[in-house]
């Protein structure tokens, strides 16, 4: 009798695909397990039994906190580059066209932003934890639209539809990569961060010993010359570890904002 499939979601950008769909393949046959993947629609899913996911930081503090999924973080990516210092940490880069006049996060007041989702922290937690730093609690933008995807966003500074967005920098740098015309169109002013990265994050129903072994199968990749290739699409040098604990940056920018009861861009 073959075990049941592990359920796998992703929450995060479609550019990221193809590493999250290797690393369930991989994850699967080196625990000699069926594994299916889905992108997820809503958060809902998670509750509807997913396994694990691969999920924004942000999404992953606040739906715990209010009960509607009940995970672990157990994996997160170390990033190429010294911007990232070995670390499983990301920035949120701020772009406007190459051709605006704007050179600095302050000439944005009263411009258009876009953002991609409420539950992404490099899209929408930390411009608000940048705001709040900064004392711009009070309508600091003008048109605030939200995209669906960092992919969108980046669409919509390059076309002019809105001035600004402040997106993953993976994403971007992949986006990027698979679209070089877009680096003649956008312009970085501003970098927020580091956070710590998106984490994949499994069930707390699934056995502690079963949930350890995905997190070996993940960090044996590291070492497998297959999996570093796949891991070259994302920018990503390895997987390490991570708990609870790692979030603890994004919660404390969270109870900054709650505190001072700013929690909307719009």
């Amino acid at each position: 009798m073959c075990p049941p499939a592990l359920r796998f979601a992703t929450f995060l950008a479609p550019n990221m695909l193809p590493v999250y769909s290797f690393l369930v393949e991989q994850i699967a046959r080196r625990l000699g397990v069926p594994a299916t993947l889905c992108v997820g629609g809503c958060y809902e899913e998670l509750s509807d039994g997913v396994d694990a996911a691969f999920i924004c930081g942000l999404a992953y503090i606040e739906l715990v906190r209010f009960g509607r999924a009940d995970l672990d973080p157990i994996a997160a990516p170390v990033l190429r580059g010294e911007r990232f210092a070995d670390r499983p940490v990301y920035y949120s880069d701020v772009i406007v066209r190459c051709d605006s006049p704007f050179h600095r996060f302050g000439d944005l007041r009263g411009r258009s932003w876009s953002f991609n989702e409420l539950y992404s922290h490099s899209g929408y937690g930390v411009t608000l934890y940048r705001l709040l730093q900064l004392g711009e609690t009070r309508g600091f933008f003008g048109r605030v639209l939200e995209a669906g995807w960092h992919e969108r966003s980046i669409r919509l500074v390059a076309t002019g539809e809105v001035d600004a967005s402040a997106v993953d920098c993976q994403v971007l740098a992949v986006m990027l990569r698979e679209q070089p015309e877009l680096a003649a169109q956008l312009r970085i002013i501003d970098s927020f961060g580091p956070s710590t990265i998106q984490p994949l994050a499994v069930s707390r129903r699934l056995p502690r010993r079963l949930r350890m072994e995905i997190l070996a199968a993940v960090l044996e990749l590291n070492d497998d010359g297959e999996a570093r290739r796949c891991f070259a699409h994302g920018f990503i040098e390895r997987f390490v570890p991570v708990s609870d604990r790692s979030y603890d940056d994004l919660r404390a920018m969270r109870a900054a904002c709650e505190a001072s009861g700013f929690l909307t861009l719009r």
